[in-house]
């Protein structure tokens, strides 16, 4: 009975154990559910798409790719709001992260009388120190404010050659502000007059590397023009042009530049502006008179200062010639006076020749004066003047003196002369009733120079004719030598003339003074170069002994310039031995030939190189290198053997 008791007992136990382990498991799938389910919906609703939820027990494992570790982060406090965080289970990876993108690197120089100041980023493999010690040698140890900033980033393209040019602008601009990036340079900077201005601006054009862009915005002192002047022509010949252009602002510039091409000028018709103006009407009256002008076709309208000059010739209608004058007089108002005519037909030929006086100039300077002169004061006068501005012994007089000259003569002619002074080469031509200046100058302002002198020396309501051009070639700061082409002008001397050596000796031979006085020549007018005196022997003798002599050479060739007094602070003497042959070493006429002096210029690439003691690559001297290679005794080569990991 007591055993029949005891198993039913136990079969009660058994069962109660099964059914509270029933009951757990239901519990847990319950909880699993549940748990999952609402992490599941606050991750979706975070936006964390991305994280899979799995349950194991009463434990709940994220896992997924996060995109960066604050989203990891967020994922798993969401799923710890809702379960236990110590049954939350961490598999979630962090994606790569993507390479950092390179920053705006750029230098900003501001260069006063005070001294400089540098702010920016800049790459850390460029070193800043080097911009600052090339700034402090540029100012000479004066106040350098240093706010320059450095990240371990890839050098950008273009950044060396920007760096190198803004250091070097920053030396010829004491008043100026640059900014440096990649490729790109931007320059503005004050001059202290309109020469100097152009001058910086050819040397920037100049020294501008290849792949660096560059914008340079250099201003000068605005010019007094005294008269202030404007002339616009229309004749047969040249057709609408200005002579002479004045304005006060950018503005007034613009609306009488319009006006001209309105009037048919091109459309590259310059106009100066400057200080000196007359009325603060100066653009609209310079506007109406050359909108004249264009109304009628032909003839000269001339502004100086307030007095107008409108002169047409005879076959310019005369109805249309009174109408025009009425309307242009009205819209000039009360500042101005005009003075209007209309010229009367040329006289028949066979008449008596009127007075005239020719002074011509020639390119190579001469000067020769002929015609009429009123008496032998005026002679003198004409002749002093002439010595003094072209040189005593250029001029030439070949005018006679006559008698009953136009009233005024004297004034017309020496009017003449100082403007033939303004031009290189050409001629004027003085008669009672006109007065012509032809020629070229190598000033771009030469014919409104002209036409002033012209204004204000003659008065107003006179005819005269100005056709001066002007040639680049002539121009003194357009026309300076360029690197290249002083390199250039030294190649045809050489080619000429070899630097000749004594043999087996760096002595330079007498008989190439004059060539050595040729080569001294072209460099004082190129100014500071980055040059290389090459030194080049044939291969007779050991290849040792011919590199010293080369380096002695070249080395002999800086001194003779430094005897001549050619700049060469950036020139470097460098022998090559018999490693750049021109020609065949196995004929007497080849080895000739090899012995030479070169001259190179030195690039940007090499300076970049040299600073950090880096030598360039020289792939001729590359091929004549020996490698040898010795073989394993083996016949089948094999890697060593990877050590086993622990």
């Amino acid at each position: 009975m007591r055993r029949i008791e005891t198993l039913i007992g136990a079969a009660a136990f058994g069962s109660a154990a099964l059914l509270a382990l029933g009951g757990a498991t239901v519990a847990v799938n319950y909880i699993e559910a549940l748990g999952r389910e609402q992490i599941e919906e606050r991750l979706e609703a975070a936006g964390h798409s991305w994280a899979r939820v799995e349950t194991d027990g009463l434990q709940v494992i994220l896992d997924g790719t996060a995109p960066t570790e604050a989203a990891r982060f967020r994922a798993l406090s969401l799923a710890g709001q809702v379960l236990d965080p110590a049954r939350v289970i961490d598999r979630i990876e962090i994606a790569a992260s993507e390479e950092m993108e390179a920053p705006q690197f750029s230098v900003e120089l501001l260069r006063n009388d005070d001294g400089i100041s540098l702010i920016g980023l800049v790459p850390l493999a460029h070193g800043r120190e080097r911009i600052v010690e090339r700034i402090g040698a540029i100012t000479d140890d004066a106040d350098v404010a240093d706010m320059l900033d450095s990240t371990d980033h890839p050098v950008p393209e273009g950044w060396e050659e920007a760096v190198a040019f803004g250091l070097e602008t920053l030396d010829l601009l004491p008043r100026s502000k640059i900014s440096i990036s990649p490729g790109r340079v931007q320059v503005t900077a004050i001059s202290d007059s309109r020469e100097e201005k152009r001058e910086l601006e050819t040397q920037l054009s100049r020294i501008a590397p290849q792949g660096v862009e560059v914008e340079a915005d250099i201003s000068a002192p605005r010019p007094v023009i005294t008269p202030f002047t404007l002339r616009f022509v229309i004749d047969e010949e040249r057709g609408p042009r200005f002579d002479a252009c004045a304005a006060d602002t950018e503005a007034a510039r613009e609306r009488i530049l319009d006006a001209g091409r309105q009037a048919g000028a091109s459309a590259s018709a310059s106009c100066t502006i400057g200080l000196g103006v007359p009325t603060t009407r100066w653009a609209q009256a310079a506007s109406a008179g050359i909108g004249a002008l264009g109304e009628l076709g032909e003839g000269t309208i001339t502004f100086s200062d307030t007095d107008v000059s409108l002169i047409v010739p005879h076959s310019v209608p005369e109805e249309e010639f009174d109408a025009a004058v009425g309307r242009l007089d009205n819209a000039l108002g009360e500042v101005f006076s005009l003075d209007a005519a209309r010229l009367d037909p040329s006289p028949d030929e066979g008449g008596e020749a009127p007075a005239e006086f020719i002074a011509s100039l020639s390119a190579e300077g001469a000067v020769l004066l002929r015609g009429q002169l009123a008496d032998e004061r005026m002679r003198e006068a004409v002749h002093s003047y002439a010595r003094s501005r072209f040189g005593q012994e250029v001029v030439e007089s070949a005018a006679r003196l006559e008698e009953g000259l136009p009233e005024g003569w004297t004034l017309r002619v020496l009017t003449a002369m100082e403007a033939l002074a303004e031009l290189n080469s050409g001629l004027v031509r003085v008669r009672e009733d006109s007065l012509e200046v032809r020629g070229v100058s190598g000033d771009e302002e030469a014919s409104g120079t002209v036409s002033r002198i012209l204004s204000e020396k003659l008065g107003r309501g006179q005819v005269f004719r100005i056709d001066v051009s002007y040639d680049e070639s002539l121009d003194p700061i357009a026309s300076a030598p360029t690197p290249e082409s002083c390199i250039a002008d030294i190649e045809l001397i050489l080619e000429d003339r070899q630097i000749g050596f004594e043999p087996g000796s760096s002595v330079i031979e007498g008989e190439s003074s004059d060539t050595l006085d040729a080569i001294a020549a072209v460099l004082r007018e190129c100014g500071e170069l980055r040059l290389e005196i090459e030194g080049h022997t044939d291969s007779q003798g050991s290849e040792e002994m011919n590199l010293n002599l080369s380096q002695r050479r070249a080395e002999a060739v800086l001194e003779a310039l430094v005897a001549r007094r050619v700049l060469v602070g950036q020139f470097n003497a460098r022998g090559y031995g018999p490693s750049q042959p021109i020609a065949d070493n196995d004929t007497a006429a080849g080895r000739a030939a090899n012995r030479r002096i070169e001259f190179r210029l030195i690039s940007e690439e090499e300076l970049r190189l040299a600073e950090s003691g880096i030598r360039p690559r020289d792939p001729e001297l590359e091929a004549m290198l020996e490698i040898t290679v010795e073989m394993a005794e083996e016949d089948n080569l094999r890697p060593a053997e990877r050590p086993e990991r622990e």
